[in-house]
């Protein structure tokens, strides 16, 4: 429990660094707009024919007497279905469409000494590809939970706080695929280490998600987010001296280690007073 509300403080902290740099928070709305528009768009379309849908899918029911309202019943969950999917993708898309703004966005919050940014066009198909995997996991727990969403009491209780924590996971997983990249961390090596600290993991991911419900909302906190999400790889998830890590390697922090170059030394300290070995600086990533 006490993790859980430590990542809650890092996205308070990520608040807070863009309440400070209004010019970064700024620059990080202009890809959350477009993404903002793109699912309001999909959304009103979704609830237009939601009904039509339902209709389509249930053609065993055309017999029944209360196939109207079990029909309109289907319909809102479908569009509730894809309300929650739409969360869980907006961090996915956003940060596809802006990748060049939230690397810089990301890097000002969390810089590493000697890294040379890579050049979005290598970037952005990596970026994309993480994200349909990660799509693919996502998919996997909500589709089950859609379907357990029917069951009288559970599906009113049980389901809704486990698809929380499942949203919130995930967007951990794309909100700090930025600063994990940066040190060398490849996707399976991102994955490991936050089901290592799945507490931090919730409890930076979960109030996000439930921000993200609200319309616009998430628009405003995504700048705050990728911040954030910077700063608990910076002094959580990987808290050794970054210019120390080596890209390229991969394995989950243990305390003491990187988890990327091997054990610290103790007394050593880098050029952000966090505690670590002294070693190469990271590079451009390949």
């Amino acid at each position: 429990m006490r993790d859980f509300f430590t990542g809650v403080g890092f996205f308070f902290q990520g608040v807070g660094w863009a309440g400070r740099n209004g010019r970064w928070w700024a620059f990080g709305l202009i890809p959350a707009l477009i993404a903002f528009a793109v699912y309001v768009v999909a959304l009103v379309f979704l609830g237009m024919y939601a009904s039509d849908v339902a209709e389509f899918l249930t053609p065993f029911a055309d017999s029944w007497s209360w196939r109207d309202g079990f029909r309109m019943g289907l319909g809102v969950v479908i569009f509730l279905g894809g309300l929650a999917l739409a969360v869980i993708t907006f961090a996915a898309l956003t940060l596809a469409v802006g990748e060049p703004f939230y690397e810089r966005l990301s890097g000002e919050a969390d810089p590493l000494p000697g890294y040379q940014e890579e050049p979005w066009w290598r970037s952005v198909p990596r970026s994309i590809r993480d994200s349909l995997v990660t799509l693919l996991y996502v998919l996997m727990f909500t589709i089950p939970l859609f379907f357990l969403g029917f069951i009288p009491v559970i599906g009113q209780t049980v389901v809704p706080v486990l698809g929380a924590a499942v949203s919130g996971f995930f967007l951990t997983v794309e909100l700090t695929s930025l600063a994990m990249e940066r040190r060398g961390l490849a996707r399976r090596a991102r994955f490991a280490l936050l089901r290592g600290n799945l507490g931090l993991a919730l409890g930076f991911g979960v109030p996000i998600f439930l921000l993200f419900l609200v319309p616009f909302v998430a628009v405003l906190a995504m700048p705050a987010a990728v911040a954030g999400a910077a700063l608990l790889v910076r002094h959580r998830l990987t808290p050794t001296t970054p210019g120390s890590l080596t890209p390229g390697l991969k394995g989950p922090a243990t305390p003491g280690t990187t988890g990327l170059s091997g054990p610290a030394t103790p007394g050593t300290t880098g050029p952000d007073g966090l505690p670590g070995p002294s070693g190469p600086t990271p590079g451009p990533r390949r």
